[in-house]
């Protein structure tokens, strides 16, 4: 049995408590089937009902506990009629993304048996792609949470795009590794970077950046789109793509595109990753609408989960924590197969607490 992992957790807002309950409840039934023992947590209040108490968007010391643990884990956070006085939503994760230069948005989109499919094709069943998103810069070196417009008036406003070499250098090493991972495991492995190189000169620098690194790992396949072709691709024919490497706010919006593809956000996990830290949580917000009903679907937040231990068996050296998570992933894949699963985000019978207690139990057998 290894050390237990610390976790520095922040359920947030809404739906985020319940989810990230979830997630949890999987994770340490995972980790005690491996014969690990449950992770030690650091609980940091953060997000909008935290700032209408304090007018603090994160504990004071929250942001340097969540560096010092192994992983940081986030349920959801913000709600719309909770906002800082510019008029923005409560967002201080996207000070943790760029605090700790987690620079690498790993977006899963994957199609599950007997969940709903959006497209007609029967080649949609078979979707498995990532989405890999640069999280630090692109428009979002913006956000109004890092003060960095150039110009705010009442009559104009202007917003920075912003590619730098050694990020992008490091995200597109990150991506190319990433193509031969899953080229190893059965996938295609091709690497598509998506950009907007004809009309922008910064995304003409993210493709030329791309093109450097791509010289290292001649056994990738690589392919180019621009970010509105790819947009359509993804309704066309998404089953044609494995990883697409894109600037943060094309892969903010096309993340969400894809995740609709296979079902909704209920299903979207998501990693951020740098060199030292990693974040995880579901892609999606705290949902205002049904706190509280036992209504969520807590599937993108337990897949995070697995995305976690699989990130902190290599950060660790730990293969078991990789055990934890693969157990997870397929505990999931049989729920679906095997109709076993049935959130009422897809029209099904099972709330938040339904769900969990039925990936439990596929861990337990």
């Amino acid at each position: 049995m290894g050390n237990a992992i610390n976790v520095a957790l922040i359920k947030g807002d809404g739906i985020g408590v319940d989810v990230a309950s979830a997630a949890i409840h999987v994770m340490e039934a995972a980790l005690a089937k491996v014969g690990e023992p449950k992770p030690v947590y650091d609980d940091i209040k953060a997000g909008a009902g935290y700032y209408k108490e304090t007018g603090r968007d994160i504990e004071a010391d929250g942001e340097k506990r969540a560096g010092d643990a192994d992983a940081i884990f986030l349920g959801a956070i913000g709600l719309p009629s909770v906002r800082y006085k510019d008029g923005t939503e409560v967002s201080p994760h996207l000070r943790l993304r760029d605090r700790f230069g987690l620079y690498a948005g790993v977006r899963p989109v994957k199609a599950y048996p007997n969940a709903p499919q959006r497209l007609a094709d029967p080649r949609a069943g078979a979707i498995d792609l990532v989405i890999l998103r640069e999280s630090t810069e692109g428009l979002f070196y913006s956000a109004a949470a890092h003060g960095r417009s150039l110009l705010v008036t009442d009559d104009e406003v202007q917003d920075i795009l912003r590619i730098t070499r050694p990020t992008t250098t490091r995200l597109h090493h990150f991506a190319f590794g990433l193509a031969q991972k899953r080229k190893q495991r059965g996938k295609s492995g091709k690497l598509t970077c998506v950009d907007k190189a004809n009309v922008f000169t910064s995304m003409a620098f993210f493709r030329k950046i791309f093109d450097e690194v791509r010289v290292n790992f001649p056994d990738v396949e690589v392919g180019y789109n621009y970010v509105d072709a790819q947009a359509l691709d993804l309704v066309r024919k998404p089953w044609e793509f494995d990883v697409l490497v894109t600037e943060n706010m094309f892969g903010d919006i096309l993340s969400d595109l894809a995740g609709g593809l296979v079902g909704g956000m209920g299903m979207a996990a998501c990693a951020e990753i740098g060199d030292s830290v990693g974040l995880f949580q579901p892609a999606h917000g705290s949902a205002p609408d049904i706190i509280g009903q036992d209504k969520a679907n807590p599937l993108a937040a337990i897949l995070s989960a697995s995305l976690m231990l699989d990130y902190l068996a290599a950060k660790l050296e730990n293969p078991r924590l990789g055990d934890a998570s693969v157990l997870i992933e397929d505990a999931v894949d049989r729920g679906f197969a095997q109709n076993l699963l049935r959130p009422i985000e897809f029209g099904g019978n099972m709330g938040t607490v339904s769900v969990t207690e039925r990936v439990v139990a596929l861990i337990a057998e």
